[in-house]
């Protein structure tokens, strides 16, 4: 009696979560959220340095004022605490691409829910936010939104659709396929036009877990990839290669050619730089 469990389908080998960033070999590089100890210890340095800015601007401003009237007094107290826990830390986030100074000393930065950098907009949201959140609530709806929450979000984040992520991660990614040799040559005459992202991911999966499926499942899963890559190439492969082979080629030449057009743009910019 076989023990073998359901055999994989295509599905299985096409899933980009939003945690992923893809690169153009359609290789996945998984962006895993901030810890709560983390963004604990993140969030503790830039509290202390956002109350440091602001204590010393506030003691700078009264002295500057010291004469004048009570109005006044007020309208500098208040304009302080706007560019401290406003203004700053928007203007920090942004220009940074989602870093602040405990962010930066941590090795974490904020990002968009589909892993792309924060613009102005976001980070006015979190620095709001964050105000409320964090001073004024004394951080305490920080701390249990984002231990609750399954990828680390507090309530900036929530509004924003931004989360954090460990800047400093290793990535490990699976090495190419080699070119199959007897389809080397037509590959090299092929016409690749470009794979959809879901697509190029599936392919390399697949490639990877060959080794792992049973026959029946090898050949199966390896004909629908091949059904759906055969639509973006052209002539078709030779019939009598099994899909795996196949596919194997169509990465391999998708890769030397990508290799091949940096190296010219390379070139290109070094030829301009020697001109001037």
């Amino acid at each position: 009696m076989s023990t073998q469990g359901p055999a994989p389908s295509v599905s299985e080998f096409a899933t980009v979560t939003t945690d992923d960033l893809v690169t153009g070999e359609g290789v996945a590089l998984d962006l895993p959220p901030a810890s709560l100890g983390l963004r604990l210890a993140s969030g503790l340095i830039d509290y202390v340095v956002t109350v440091a800015i602001f204590l010393a601007s506030l003691f700078v401003l009264l002295i500057a004022t010291i004469s004048a009237s009570d109005a006044l007094v007020q309208l500098t107290s208040v304009a302080a605490a706007i560019v401290t826990f406003a203004v700053f830390p928007t203007l920090l986030e942004t220009l940074t691409r989602g870093r602040s100074l405990g962010k930066l000393a941590l090795g974490l930065r904020v990002v968009r829910d589909d892993a792309g950098p924060v613009t102005f907009h976001h980070a006015l949201v979190r620095a709001l936010v964050g105000f409320i959140e964090v001073f004024l609530l004394l951080g305490v709806p920080y701390f249990f939104c984002v231990l609750i929450n399954q990828r680390g979000k507090r309530l900036g984040d929530l509004a924003a659709g931004t989360y954090v992520v460990r800047d400093r991660v290793a990535l490990r990614l699976p090495l190419p396929p080699p070119m199959p040799p007897a389809l080397a040559q037509w590959a090299r005459t092929a016409d690749l036009t470009t794979l959809p992202t879901g697509l190029a991911l599936a392919v390399r999966q697949y490639l990877g877990r060959v080794p792992t499926l049973d026959p029946h499942s090898r050949q199966r899963v390896g004909l629908d990839l091949l059904t759906e890559v055969r639509r973006y190439v052209a002539p078709a492969p030779p019939s009598d290669a099994p899909p795996e082979v196949v596919l194997a080629a169509v990465i391999a030449e998708r890769r030397e050619r990508d290799l091949a057009r940096l190296r010219r743009d390379d070139e290109f910019r070094s030829r301009l730089a020697n001109r001037e």
